[in-house]
């Protein structure tokens, strides 16, 4: 990457030059190494590494760590421009993933999982801003719900090649790690080179920034985190648990979601557009609602199999409409203010990660219905918050309230 473009300059480069084929790129590269590493990622620690429940206690909480110091991404800032500093980012998760399988012990793998870590937070911190950056206002809802599904099709192509050539071809766990973070490094390479350095016309503030103005978009991003670790930590684990679920079983219910998600994800983009973010962010969290309550559900009535399984699905795809918090943050947003507030974004989603998987681990073994419970109140709260959305948020105009506060103080 040596020649600077504008993005005004930029749409009179060919297609696969431009900062939204940059974007799809990165959007179908990180998948394919995350998916393989965590696909892979249990039955290889207990096969290979002999992990216990205290290894993989520790394992997860070494991997949020990451996520929480994503502020760190402030820092590189003035070293590295965003561009350059996403693909680094995605170039480290290729390669970390890569070598997983070489390092066998319980300090190695742990380094690993660190180091990938490390790629996969930084590089979402940055692409977020990129994305916003990058996108025009009024075409952001539908081209970010088009990354979404180029994501999910990634991700059905690391899952679908691994359940087909698994067992048929007795594949190895570094053959198999090699090949999905050599895929991703490739593309990050490629990635690196083929395309020039874009210049956003609004430099962004290199600096940490908490502005009493966002305090919405802070908190719903906080409760977005505490609901994503209920999800991700136990609603598989109880496919596993209470259903007997066996690896190919679970990872079919994932290649489901992202089938789903591919055809779902660009009309979600166009029901944001349409309706806007307070409709969309509204009906994500009625579904939570109602989808937690009916985890509880079964365990209360004894409903089976199906139920559970159609449950999962509608729950990852509710997750989906998340992304029009990215796109109400982007009109309330100064420009500038962009990449350094989604690095404290990202730090405030993963607050909630590192003490309430390990909390709610006790509260589980007394009553899994409970942890549904609790996650259905959270559900609650964010639906309570996600009506102080205006219809059409803007600078100035962040929340119903500060519509209120500008009338009264006019008056």
């Amino acid at each position: 990457m040596q020649t600077r473009v504008t993005l005004a300059d930029s749409a009179q480069l060919p297609v696969y030059r431009r900062p939204i084929f940059l974007l799809f790129l990165m959007a179908f590269a990180m998948p394919i190494a995350f998916n393989t590493w965590s696909a892979l990622l249990n039955n290889f620690v207990i096969e290979v590494a002999g992990f216990t429940g205290v290894e993989i206690g520790w394992l997860h909480t070494v991997r949020e760590i990451p996520g929480f110091l994503a502020v760190g991404v402030i820092a590189l800032m003035m070293l590295f421009r965003e561009q350059v500093l996403g693909i680094v980012a995605l170039l480290l998760l290729g390669v970390a993933t890569a070598l997983t399988a070489y390092f066998p012990s319980f300090g190695g793998i742990l380094t690993l999982t660190m180091l990938s870590s490390i790629g996969f937070h930084y590089y979402e911190t940055v692409n977020q801003s990129l994305q916003l950056q990058w996108i025009d206002k009024a075409r952001a809802p539908q081209v970010i719900g088009w990354l979404m599904a180029a994501g999910s099709a990634a991700s059905l192509l690391a899952y679908g090649l691994l359940v087909a050539t698994w067992k048929t071809f007795d594949l190895s766990y570094s053959f198999v790690y090699m090949v999905g973070g050599g895929v991703t490094v490739l593309i990050a390479l490629y990635c690196m080179f083929a395309f020039p350095q874009f210049e956003s016309p609004n430099p962004q503030l290199k600096k940490f920034i908490l502005r009493k103005r966002y305090w919405l978009y802070y908190t719903l991003q906080f409760m977005a985190g505490a609901r994503r670790q209920i999800f991700v930590v136990f609603a598989a684990f109880m496919m596993v648990e209470k259903f007997g679920f066996d690896v190919h079983q679970v990872t079919s219910l994932f290649m489901i979601n992202f089938v789903i998600n591919m055809i779902v994800a660009p009309l979600m983009g166009r029901l944001v557009g349409a309706r806007g973010e307070r409709f969309v962010l509204l009906l994500e969290y009625a579904g939570l609602v109602l989808v937690f309550l009916a985890y509880g559900g079964l365990y209360w009535f004894g409903w089976g199999v199906l139920m559970a399984s159609a449950l999962y699905v509608i729950d990852h795809m509710l997750f989906g409409l998340a992304f029009a918090l990215k796109t109400y943050f982007q009109k309330i947003a100064d420009p500038q203010d962009i990449a350094p507030t989604a690095a404290v974004a990202f730090t405030i989603n993963h607050i909630a990660a590192v003490f309430l998987p390990a909390a709610l681990g006790y509260l589980w073994i007394v009553s899994p219905s409970a942890v549904f419970i609790l996650a259905a109140s959270l559900a609650c709260v964010s639906f309570g918050l996600g009506l102080l959305i205006p219809r059409h948020p803007e600078k100035g105009n962040e929340t119903i309230l500060a519509a209120r506060f500008r009338a009264r103080a006019r008056g």
